[in-house]
């Protein structure tokens, strides 16, 4: 009788330890969470390419949906001097001139009103077309980026060490007006006589760098011989004699050849460093510019290397250059001090008409001890 009460045993330590270990019940599934289904935000203000009068813009959006009533929402928002933006920016970055031309700010919290909006705590470039988007994130869903919208920036100037710029197209210059001049809507500062121009005082010398502009109502045969489209200069004394001197010229009826562009460059006391195109080059250089064609014209100055001009037609987004010509500079440092730059140019001991072209109109002027920014001023052209 013993022997047949084994197998009973058994079978009741098995069903002790099935109930133990909870019998033939599945562990618990692990939960799940399903990424929140997001709309993209719609932008509202600033839009349609709006001309601004601020640096630091309000951007709204119209917020984005989602189909799950719980977990928090925020907005991503980036704002770029392009429209391809760079999706890894969450941060200011600025231009060499010190403005923020890509800004990100992840983190906005959604305005419960319908509305959310976000404001830069630095200043944007001035004169600049910008683009902007948002989307909506919550938990570990994103919506797509909200259509891409335009402004731009305030229409200003400034001047500062190292560079200067001057949009000239809103009625306002951070230069001196001397003589008749006049601010043309939608065009920029024309100077109305030879004896006209604008001048800069630079707050420190620039040795090396870059003055640019665009320049329209050029046309040919105008009074003058060796007149003067912009330079440069120490000091204030005599221009024509001045020993960092800088002239870039467009010579008048009387010029030799008329019609002809060319340029002088003093790097100390003559004659140690007097660089200029020769004049063969000169005589090459003869053109019928149009007065209804804005212009771009560039110089460019270093130690120990070269000064160079160069004009485009069709402005600053030009495809054809019809001059571009440098010359060597081995010796002299050009370090003037003070130092003034014009457009037009003060008249010297060689009279008014070696001085500025009359009838000439200058806008978005950079003077830099570095290249201008691509996208300054580009709040004052057109879509291309």
């Amino acid at each position: 009788m013993q022997w047949n009460r084994l197998p009973l045993l058994a079978g009741v330590l098995a069903l002790s330890m099935a109930s133990a270990c909870g019998g033939d019940k599945a562990p618990n599934a692990p939960t799940t969470t399903t990424a929140a289904r997001l709309t993209a935000p719609v932008g509202e203000t600033p839009s349609a390419d709006e001309q601004l009068d601020t640096l630091r813009p309000m951007l709204t959006v119209k917020n984005g949906t989602s189909d799950q009533a719980t977990g928090a929402r925020t907005y991503e928002f980036q704002v770029s001097d392009t429209g391809t933006f760079n999706s890894a920016v969450t941060a200011f970055s600025s231009s060499p001139a010190g403005f923020a031309v890509l800004v990100g700010k992840t983190g906005v919290p959604e305005n419960a009103a319908g509305k959310t909006s976000f404001q830069p705590d630095q200043d944007l470039q001035p004169t600049t077309r910008y683009y902007w988007r948002a989307r909506v994130v919550q938990g570990t869903g994103q919506s797509d980026w909200s259509a891409v919208s335009t402004f731009k920036t305030k229409l200003v100037g400034y001047n500062r060490a190292g560079e200067l710029y001057d949009p000239l197209i809103h009625g306002e210059t951070v230069g001196d007006r001397i003589g008749s001049t006049d601010f043309i809507p939608g065009k920029g500062i024309r100077v109305n006589s030879n004896t006209s121009y604008v001048r800069y005082l630079l707050p420190a010398t620039i040795s090396n760098g870059e003055f640019s502009m665009e320049i329209e109502g050029l046309h040919p045969d105008f009074p003058g011989d060796k007149t003067k489209l912009f330079g440069m200069q120490e000091g204030q004394d005599d221009y024509i004699t001045n020993r960092y001197r800088v002239d870039i010229q467009y010579r008048g009826q009387q010029g030799f050849p008329p019609n002809s562009i060319t340029y002088r460059v003093l790097y100390g006391d003559d004659p140690c460093c007097k660089y200029e195109p020769d004049t063969d080059t000169r005589f090459r250089s003869v053109y019928a510019l149009n007065p209804s064609i804005p212009y771009f014209w560039k110089f460019t100055w270093g130690t120990g290397t070269e000064v160079r001009v160069s004009v485009k037609e069709d402005g600053i987004n030009g495809t054809k250059t019809i001059y571009n010509v440098g010359v060597p500079t081995p010796k002299g440092v050009y370090a003037p001090s003070p130092h003034y730059a014009y457009l037009g140019a003060p008249t010297g001991r060689s009279g008014a008409e070696s001085a500025s072209v009359p009838g000439a109109i200058y806008r978005n002027v950079w003077i830099g001890n570095h290249p201008r920014p691509t996208s300054l001023g580009s709040a004052l052209r057109r879509l291309r």
